[in-house]
């Protein structure tokens, strides 16, 4: 198969002239190189592309692929991350990971929290204020027995605009965290409930009736750490400051895997993805978020670092993902579904 690879490469946005922050959710040469020779493995031919600005000219040159194996974030707006993927059917070119309606839900934290809720999965209530002058026009009731609360940017990923101060304990607390979080991201500002217990990810993998949760992990801030919050520091930081550990406790990892499978097949999830939850002060676990476009460093990222804690190599999930997007294209979907699938040239 000759498969396209679109991504966007940190180090040419650095060179734009926009911060590491900014550019947090994109992806280090290191991590191009591991998914190039994983896809090349299974003997297809790869052709770099990068980012939308390289696609676009190179489908409008006339450049085609059997398939585009994608993992563009997008730069601009909360639909940044389904424009790659809406680019590619425009043009009828299969891909990998979950459609633009997918991935544009899966970006906005408060439309993905009222369809999860409508699933029956608990997650905890919350309050959207389009921007700090909404935010004080505000009664000041609608918060007063609802501390601690948590604020974070509506539509962004990676820790994006969270700090060590994002659980506000008191009014002013709120605030302080609401004003700085709207001037560094601008945009909506999520304020929710904040959960006192464990923080688990559950990894995903397939697509319908055959997605399968294939490991589960504890983020456990470590001393050095921001701590009580998952922040951007500690997540690019990730080695120093985070441990994270493998959960084996069946009667948790049923309860853990139910949940994340109902939300990633609510929301209409494909390929692969990663659902974030954590423990309420009764110790039941809630939904937090889901990345239907998880990261795929081979040990940064969190879904191979699960994977990999579960007996799953980084080749072996990188073929997993790309027999579910060719089932997809071929129309196995079905017949995988009764045990009929044909081998996948991913798995060859």
């Amino acid at each position: 198969m000759l498969i396209g690879f679109t991504y966007d490469l940190r180090a040419d946005y650095l060179e734009m002239g926009y911060s590491p922050e900014e550019t947090g959710e994109f992806d280090s040469e290191e991590t191009i190189i591991h998914l190039q020779n994983a896809i090349e493995s299974f003997g297809h031919k790869v052709v770099r592309i990068g980012n939308i600005y390289s696609l676009s000219k190179r489908l409008i040159a006339g450049e085609r692929w059997d398939m585009v194996f994608n993992i563009c974030e997008g730069m601009y707006g909360r639909s940044r991350e389904a424009q790659v993927p809406a680019l590619l059917e425009a043009y009828n070119i299969p891909y990998t990971f979950s459609d633009p309606l997918t991935l544009a839900v899966g970006l906005d934290k408060q439309v993905t929290k009222k369809l999860v809720r409508q699933a029956g999965i608990k997650t905890p209530e919350a309050i959207l204020v389009q921007d700090y002058f909404h935010f004080r026009s505000l009664e000041a009731s609608l918060f007063e027995d609802k501390f601690d609360l948590f604020v974070k940017p509506n539509h962004e990923g990676t820790g994006k605009g969270i700090d060590a101060k994002a659980i506000a304990h008191n009014m002013a607390e709120l605030t302080s965290a609401v004003r700085r979080c709207y001037s560094s991201c601008n945009q909506p500002v999520l304020i929710e409930k904040s959960l006192p217990g464990r923080e688990y990810t559950v990894g995903v993998i397939g697509t319908g009736t055959v997605a399968r949760a294939v490991g589960m992990m504890e983020i456990r801030l470590l001393g050095n750490a921001d701590p009580n919050v998952y922040t951007f520091m500690n997540k690019e930081l990730c080695e120093e400051r985070v441990k994270y550990i493998p959960v084996t406790d069946k009667k948790l990892l049923t309860k853990a895997n139910a949940i994340s499978l109902k939300a990633y097949n609510a929301l209409g999830c494909r390929d692969a993805g990663r659902v974030d939850l954590k423990e309420n002060e009764d110790g039941e676990l809630e939904f937090l978020e889901i990345n239907p476009l998880p990261g795929l460093h081979p040990t940064h990222s969190d879904l191979p670092m699960l994977c990999a804690f579960n007996g799953m190599d980084h080749r072996t999930l990188i073929g997993e993902i790309l027999h579910s997007a060719i089932l997809r294209a071929e129309g196995g979907q079905a017949n995988e579904a009764k045990g009929e699938g044909r081998k996948s040239k991913a798995r060859a």
